[in-house]
Order: C-alpha cells, then sequence, then structure tokens
C-alpha cells in the first residue's frame, strides 16, 4: 500500500497529543496551543479522509470499467480505487512490462533486429494485433519498441524478446523477475504480447506500480507519451511505417481533454474486456489512471477511453 505522506505524520501527532492527553494532564487544564493543534489535526484527518472516500465513492459506482485504480503522482496519494488488486487479465497492458525489459537489456537502440518468418505463423493463428511488420524483415530496436506500444504489435514484442534473452520463453522470466523486483505480488506473466493465458494475470494496482516506475525511465516516457511514430527505413518498407497511439486513436481531436491526456495504452481480449493505463496532467500535477473489465470489444464505444474521460473531466474542477 502506497504511503500517505501527509496522513500518516497527522496520525502520528494525533497519537502523540492523545497518549499526552489521558496520561500527563487532564484535558481542560492542557496548554491552549496545544488543545487547538490537537483539536485542528482532528479535523484535518477527518477532512482528508471524508474528501477521499467522497472522491472515491463519486468516480467508481459511474465506471463502466470492473477494476480501477487512480494516483496522484504529486501527492503519490491514492484518489479512487475499485476491485484494485482484485486479479484480472491485462490484455495487452502486458506490453508495458515487455517494452521496459526491453528497454533496460538493449543498449543500442538503432541497432538492427531480424524477425524471421517463423515467428508470424502463430501470431497471425491466434489473431494477435500487428504493427505491420513483415517477415524477414531487419528492423531498429528502437522501431520495435513503438511498435509495440502505439499499435500495440505482437510480432514487435516478440522480435524484442527474442533479441534480448534468446526466445520468448526465456524473456517472460526476465518479466516476472522485473514483476517480483517491483512487489507486483498479484502478477505472473505467461507471454510478452498479453493474449490470453490462465496462468497470465495481474491487478490494477499492479500496473500502477508498474507504470510509475516505467515512466521514470526517459526511453520509456517519450514513446509511452507519443501519439504517432515514423521508422527509419528497413530493407521491406523502405518508407517506413507510420503509427498511431491505440489510445490516441479513439480520442476525438476535438475533445476539451484530448491535451490533458498525455499518454496511455489500451489493452483488448474477450476475457479481459476493454482495459487503459493512462496518464493525464491537470492544472499542473500528473495522475495516473488504470482500468480494466469493460464491456464492449474493438466495434463497440470504447468504455475504457470513456471512463478515463470520465474520470478526469472530474479532477479538473
Amino acid at each position: 500500500m502506497r504511503k500517505r505522506k501527509r496522513t500518516n505524520s497527522t496520525a502520528w501527532i494525533i497519537t502523540f497529543l492523545i497518549i499526552l492527553t489521558f496520561f500527563l494532564i487532564p484535558f481542560e487544564k492542557m496548554d491552549g496551543l496545544i488543545r487547538d493543534r490537537l483539536n485542528q489535526f482532528t479535523r484535518e484527518f477527518s477532512s482528508e479522509s471524508d474528501t477521499t472516500l467522497e472522491v472515491n465513492e463519486t468516480l467508481s459506482n459511474n465506471l463502466h470499467s470492473q477494476n480501477a485504480i487512480l494516483i496522484n503522482l504529486n501527492a503519490q496519494k491514492i484518489l479512487m480505487e475499485k476491485h484494485s488488486e482484485e486479479i484480472i487479465f491485462p490484455a495487452s497492458l502486458t506490453k508495458i512490462m515487455t517494452t521496459l525489459v526491453a528497454i533496460e537489456n538493449i543498449s543500442d537502440l538503432q541497432k538492427r533486429i531480424f524477425l524471421p518468418e517463423s515467428m508470424f505463423s502463430d501470431l497471425y493463428a491466434a489473431n494477435a494485433s500487428m504493427a505491420g511488420f513483415l517477415p524477414n524483415e531487419k528492423v531498429a530496436a528502437i522501431d520495435l519498441l513503438y511498435g509495440t506500444m502505439l499499435p500495440s504489435g505482437a510480432e514487435a514484442s516478440i522480435g524484442l524478446a527474442n533479441e534480448v534473452a534468446g526466445s520468448e520463453t526465456a524473456f517472460v522470466q526476465l518479466m516476472n523477475e522485473k514483476a517480483k523486483q517491483l512487489g507486483m505480488k498479484n502478477t505472473h506473466f505467461t507471454n510478452a504480447t498479453g493474449l490470453h493465458h490462465r496462468d497470465h494475470y495481474s491487478s490494477v494496482k499492479d500496473i500502477s506500480v508498474l507504470l510509475e516506475y516505467a515512466l521514470k525511465n526517459n526511453t520509456f516516457r517519450t514513446i509511452f507519451t507519443a501519439e504517432r511514430h515514423s521508422t527509419s527505413p528497413s530493407n521491406l518498407h523502405p518508407k517506413g511505417i507510420t503509427f498511431k497511439s491505440s489510445m490516441f486513436r479513439n480520442i476525438d481531436s476535438a475533445n476539451v481533454l484530448s491535451k490533458e491526456i498525455i499518454g496511455g495504452k489500451t489493452g483488448y481480449t474477450e476475457q479481459a474486456g476493454l482495459c487503459l493505463a493512462s496518464i493525464a496532467e491537470i492544472n499542473g500535477e500528473e495522475y495516473l489512471l488504470i482500468t480494466a473489465g469493460a464491456d464492449g470489444n474493438h466495434h463497440t464505444e470504447q468504455y475504457n477511453i470513456t471512463d478515463a474521460m470520465s474520470v478526469y473531466k472530474q479532477l479538473r474542477y
């Protein structure tokens, strides 16, 4: 559980003053200043708790998503939780970990990585989302990272996994090690793409821990907040490929929040529902919102985006 610095310090002061009250001197004889401060701290503590509860109930009750967590990064404070530690299928939110582990293990992001024909057949059979790279293409690592995050390309994810660890299986071990290191206690990965597997799971709280950590990496943050990216020319795409973020593609540019939501990663499988991990900057402060388990699919209203708009809109006032 995240530490709330203000709340913790207030609680300690209250505890000290209460001990002072009961064991040292009668309350009515206590120094006036101390008594006033005790009352003030008690009111502030109660007010803060009530406000947090009110925000939590107001935001969570109107969500389409079954699981959610909202965090003010500047204050290091959880503002809203809805079944945040419940086990979910993370779908393509998995690629946040894939991208982070790849960045931390590839020293030269301009290095060309070969995508063998053999890796494509299983992805096509699984109807995995693809970035558009082709069998036997040689692609810069940085372009595979963007291909993993923006269009959610499974072939880009597997290409990175093979480059880092020699196989997806070995790469997944690195993903699980990283999850353990970060304290993601309700997470276990079986693949680098987010394709459904009963033993491939996480929680929105764990995803928030992962994303908060990953955003401290400048390369990851640049990719996560990109609206589009054009790859460098390759042997099979001499003019390169241009990707657009799957999240930004679903946000109407006329929406008042289109400039405040500064980055995100969508996810979807039939079992996971519509998912979204996003970051917004509102009134000079940054917020993370992770949601999962919304009804719908690629052909319906994108309720993960709808939820994000609803939550962030309420933070503007």
